[in-house]
């Protein structure tokens, strides 16, 4: 986090959370009350002050005030680079484990910190032409449909990830992250 953020918390504690104002879509784009923000400046600022508390609720923290983050899916939105994964926030996504495709066709990746992303909708057929069967065969149709009876891998950069089935519904219980922060009663 920023100097100045740290020093606001310490300076004005007990300032109130804000919820459902910050957004996270689904290609990594913050959304300020369903307005996109395109402003590279505060886009960087909120993504350098971007964090996880302990239960699992993204939120940026804004000076002294903690705005917790509407995740429209993962906490991490992924582009495949000639390096390998990178954030929405441009950073890397370090040590992929294991890649996940779920009942609408959407890859993830987690990696061994535990975290999970979704790769961005528009990187899939750069997704596709990695699929590959066991034996290095490009992945069809068919073993698309069928990853839990026909194991397939995931060649990227120079990892090779098992690619598993993932219910969407299991994501945020199984990587815990809490995809919509309520305020407490």
């Amino acid at each position: 986090m920023d100097d100045a953020v740290l020093a606001a918390m310490a300076r004005w504690p007990g300032v109130p959370e804000v919820y459902d104002w910050l957004r996270l879509d689904r290609r990594g784009r913050w959304r300020l009350k369903g307005e996109r923000i395109d402003h590279a400046g505060l886009h960087d600022f909120i993504c350098r002050n971007y964090a996880a508390d302990a239960a699992g609720r993204h939120f940026v923290q804004n000076g002294p005030q903690r705005v917790f983050v509407r995740l429209d899916y993962t906490p991490w939105i992924l582009r495949i680079g000639d390096g390998g994964l990178t954030t929405h926030c441009g950073t890397p996504f370090d040590a992929p484990d294991a890649a996940f495709i779920d009942e609408e066709g959407a890859v993830l990746v987690s990696n061994r910190r535990g975290e999970i992303g979704l790769i961005d909708d528009r990187d899939l057929p750069a997704v596709l032409d990695r699929l590959m069967s066991l034996d290095g065969e490009p992945a069809d149709p068919e073993a698309l449909a069928n990853i839990d009876r026909q194991p397939l891998q995931l060649l990227l950069d120079r990892l090779t990830l098992p690619v598993r089935t993932l219910r969407r519904a299991e994501v945020a219980r199984r990587f815990p992250f809490d995809p919509n922060p309520l305020p407490p009663d």
